[in-house]
């Protein structure tokens, strides 16, 4: 569903990623794992077309996503919920997620988007910015989904989260992956909340692909040594 193929990433002369290829199958998880500052923000930006691509190809469902914006990726089927949220502050939960629809034929919020996030149904008049961080990060997974993608990019998402929460955050992915049929690639430092999403697990050190494995196959201690400063 998502093919990336010598995808190399620079800033101005400074390249970042050398080249990564992988993929991600129709219903699959893939968490990618890494310190901070070993690509996988630049990754994520790169793939929804925030940051530009020196070279390498980047396919969703056999089509090409290399050159355009993100507008008409997101169009192609991609949805990218970033690092820290982003929500609108001051917009209504329901205004939030309506930012969404832009690259849908929906012009009001469908009701399965409140069923995989019901808080958000008893919170929709309230504004974004008095959210709970858990509950902002619901809300911004919920704005990427109305797009109704085919892959889904979430950069960082237990970042800031209660541990109670990420369990939660963990059960809706896996649902969202079985009742949409949904590509979804994961940036992740947490090991824990990765291996209990995730079909295969890639580790990324200096702009590099160093480790892939299936859940099943991860070494554990080898890819904390990975995660630790």
């Amino acid at each position: 569903m998502l093919n990336v193929s010598d995808l190399h990433v620079a800033y101005g002369q400074s390249e970042v990623l050398h080249g990564l290829n992988f993929s991600v199958k129709p219903n699959e998880i893939v968490a990618i794992m890494g310190r901070n500052g070993m690509g996988k923000t630049t990754l994520m930006k790169s793939l929804i077309g925030i940051a530009p691509s020196s070279r390498g190809s980047v396919a969703v469902a056999g089509q090409e996503l290399a050159g355009l914006k993100s507008h008409q990726r997101v169009a192609r089927g991609i949805a990218y919920v970033p690092q820290g949220r982003m929500i609108f502050s001051t917009m209504t939960v329901r205004e939030n997620i309506e930012t969404g629809l832009s690259a849908s034929k929906e012009r009001t919020v469908p009701s399965d988007i409140y069923d995989l996030f019901p808080v958000l149904l008893e919170m929709k008049s309230r504004r974004g910015g008095n959210l709970s961080g858990g509950q902002q990060q619901q809300l911004a997974m919920a704005r990427a989904l109305v797009s109704r993608p085919k892959v889904l990019l979430l950069d960082e998402p237990t970042e800031g989260i209660q541990p109670s929460i990420i369990r939660d955050m963990a059960r809706t992915l896996k649902r969202i992956r079985d009742e949409r049929g949904l590509s979804i690639l994961v940036s992740e430092q947490v090991l824990s909340f990765a291996l209990d999403i995730a079909d295969r697990v890639l580790v990324i050190e200096n702009g590099e692909i160093v480790r892939e494995d299936a859940r099943a196959d991860v070494d554990e201690a080898a890819v904390s040594r990975f995660l630790s400063v």
